[in-house]
């Protein structure tokens, strides 16, 4: 190669060491990756090899070295996974045969055919050469099995397409990014081997967004592949897949135009529906619908489509799916807030399960207040919602009455007056709400339920309690039914748990000594049963205060204040507090 090394030399002269990418280094770089190349040495030829200026470079050189790269992507002893020496291929013959002819290769053909190549035979000679190169490296990306997302078949395109192909930019993953492969692949009419190379690498598409990191770089170009792929579903009539293609574009940040949003009102008309009518589908067409709407929210047209849809299947299943049934009405009102029939749809249901509810055959906890409250302002007549919401508010009554808030209790009164009673509520005055919530006390009392009878016991004197400190002195029934109730507690107490249980409703003062001898005859036994136990444990001063105080009920001592001190030995903290009254 010496001699064609000094003919560069005396061509272009001897290149400034200083400047290495300068114009006249150019020449002296391909030649030396020639030489590489053709010593076996192709990471030393793809390295020194510049791609840009080749214009620059020896016409004769450029081809040899594209010649020789060409061959070696062609050997069968596994070099063609070389992705440095397809680039450099890729980059000299798109240089050599590029329409504008910069290196001026027909020249070089010329020269060596002795006669000037015509026009129609250049022509025909590089579309068939190009041709050649194209099968060559499509079979090398076969055999390799790379998708066209990374084939040097599609690299090859590209750069010749834009000549933009660098041998410095070669990575693990393809000649060329991503991104430019897929706009090569997208303008020059591959749009599915597009989607499918891209599905294959993304096979879980709900993942597929615009602010994902894995999909940012293609995303404009896949949503822009999915809305033209659904252009095409539309116009072949294949409703649910187009629609499905324009919501993943739009996911991926693709905004319709006026065209696409014609074809996705076409396609949510006819979703779901054939031209004979038998292959209707609700449920094709809802999701169809929904996705229609989702793309379109401001379409009046379709939102009025989809609820209808939704109304006239809630109605299909409206006693065989209830829950489904109110799930399509409610989905229904809010795509179309004033649809009529939705909102009448969910106000049959909540009068079925009114009915249910006073009829005792669902709890009454899953009704809100406030749904039956709007039913009756849009149906004032209706008597299962006035009876559920005067049961109601006699529970609210009830529980603000036990909890010590009178004044919450008496509005629940007054609130189970309006809606569940005859009259006006506010004719009646404050004594009249009292007898009201102590008459809600007493049934509540009379009926009350629980899980243990002792539990029971105990609800019943609580409620009859409250109900005598709102009724006052002027209710004796009440009275009595309460001091009923204590002694009924006290009995249970006494046959089921421990003296001390008795003595702390004793001491509770609900029912005072001298009132029932039944009672007072309970606490005394169980003040004596108590002072055997705690003589037991050697407490013989709480004994002999449990003695003292059984003794002093025993004498019929109407007086449950501080009758004795505490008691001689006794722990301040005595659960039964009598140190305090006795």
């Amino acid at each position: 190669m010496r001699p064609l090394l000094q003919r560069f030399q005396a061509t272009f002269g001897t290149p400034d060491p200083d400047d290495i990418d300068g114009p006249d280094a150019i020449p002296y770089a391909v030649l030396r990756a020639a030489l590489a190349a053709r010593a076996g040495n192709w990471p030393e030829a793809v390295r020194r090899c510049p791609d840009s200026d080749l214009d620059l470079a020896e016409t004769g050189v450029v081809h040899a070295l594209a010649v020789g790269a060409l061959r070696r992507l062609g050997e069968e002893d596994g070099r063609h996974t070389e992705f440095g020496t397809a680039a450099l291929a890729i980059v000299l013959w798109a240089h050599l045969l590029d329409e504008d002819d910069p290196g001026d290769f027909r020249a070089l053909l010329t020269e060596r055919r002795g006669a000037p190549v015509p026009d129609e035979l250049w022509e025909d000679a590089r579309r068939h050469l190009l041709g050649r190169i194209t099968d060559l490296l499509d079979a090398l990306d076969v055999r390799a099995g790379r998708d066209v997302l990374a084939a040097w078949k599609t690299a090859w395109e590209a750069e010749r397409a834009t000549l933009a192909l660098g041998l410095s930019a070669v990575g693990p993953d393809g000649l060329i990014p991503v991104s430019r492969a897929a706009r090569q692949l997208l303008a020059h009419g591959q749009r599915q081997a597009l989607l499918d190379a891209y599905t294959a690498r993304h096979p879980d598409t709900a993942t597929w967004s615009a602010d994902s990191p894995a999909h940012r770089a293609c995303a404009d170009l896949i949503a822009q592949a999915l809305a033209e792929q659904a252009q095409d579903r539309v116009r072949a009539q294949e409703w649910s897949e187009a629609l499905a293609d324009f919501r993943m574009a739009a996911r991926l940040g693709h905004t319709l135009d006026s065209d696409q949003r014609t074809a996705v009102v076409r396609a949510g008309k006819n979703v779901g529906r054939s031209r004979t009518g038998r292959g209707y589908s609700p449920i094709t067409r809802i999701q169809g619908l929904e996705q229609a709407h989702a793309l379109m929210p401001d379409d009046d047209a379709l939102a009025a489509e989809l609820a209808a849809e939704l109304v006239r299947q809630g109605r299909k299943v409206f006693h065989s799916d209830p829950r489904q049934s109110r799930d399509r009405f409610t989905r229904a009102l809010l795509v179309s807030p004033g649809d009529h029939d939705a909102r009448t749809g969910l106000d049959d249901h909540l009068r079925a399960d009114l009915r249910r509810t006073v009829d005792g055959e669902q709890p009454r906890e899953r009704i809100h207040e406030g749904r039956v409250r709007e039913l009756l302002l849009r149906d004032p007549d209706c008597a299962p919602a006035r009876r559920w919401l005067g049961d109601h508010y006699a529970e609210q009554a009830v529980a603000a009455a036990s909890d010590g808030r009178t004044a919450a209790a008496r509005s629940a009164v007054r609130d189970m007056l309006r809606y569940g009673g005859d009259g006006d509520p506010y004719e009646y005055d404050e004594e009249d709400i009292d007898d009201e919530l102590v008459a809600l006390l007493f049934h509540a009392a009379l009926f009350a339920e629980a899980e243990n009878p002792r539990t029971g016991l105990e609800r019943r004197v609580d409620l009859l309690s409250t109900a005598v400190g709102v009724a006052g002195p002027a209710h004796g029934p009440v009275r009595e039914e309460l001091d009923r109730a204590v002694l009924d507690l006290a009995e249970h107490l006494e046959a089921t748990a421990s003296p001390s249980d008795v003595i702390r409703l004793f001491l509770r003062d609900l029912l005072r000594i001298g009132v029932s001898a039944r009672f007072d005859r309970t606490v005394e036994t169980a003040y004596l049963r108590r002072a055997e136990i705690r003589e037991e444990k050697g407490d013989f001063g709480g004994a002999r205060h449990d003695r003292a105080c059984a003794a002093r009920i025993g004498a019929g001592l109407p007086d449950q204040g501080l009758l004795f001190g505490p008691a001689p030995g006794s722990d301040s903290h005595d659960d039964s507090g009598q140190g305090a009254l006795f």
